[in-house]
């Protein structure tokens, strides 16, 4: 959707996915119990660094996040050579809408507006 609607206002769109590099999880030690998928499963990990490549070698003068997990994220900036905004934050707990937990914090969440003992 948003590629469309870029390119309908005469940008020209690049995109690059969270796997670019398929580097498969078992380089950092993830054995075959601890994958989502389960044993046999191929799991590629994220790779910021290298989204960041691509669209660095492809010479984009601004680039568009979406869905970028946290820390992934400040990787993506880092590494990038165009500015760089943020359109969605990843965050499955609240269906990418981080904001929620601020809005609900005089509700479901005011728990959190307490001092911690310390």
């Amino acid at each position: 959707i948003l590629t469309r609607i870029l390119e309908n206002r005469g940008f020209e769109v690049v995109s690059v996915c969270c796997k670019a590099g398929a580097i498969p999880k078992e380089r950092i030690g993830i054995t075959e119990e601890q994958k989502i998928e389960g044993p046999g499963s191929f799991e590629a990990m994220c790779s910021p660094i290298t989204q960041a490549e691509i669209l660095n070698s492809e010479g984009t003068e601004f680039n568009i996040a979406v869905g970028l997990c946290v820390g992934h994220d400040s990787l993506f900036f880092k590494y990038a050579k165009a500015p760089t905004t943020v359109l969605v934050a990843k965050d499955r707990v609240f269906g990418h809408n981080p904001a929620a937990a601020l809005y609900l914090s005089g509700s479901y969440y005011r728990k959190l507006m307490r001092s911690s003992p310390p």
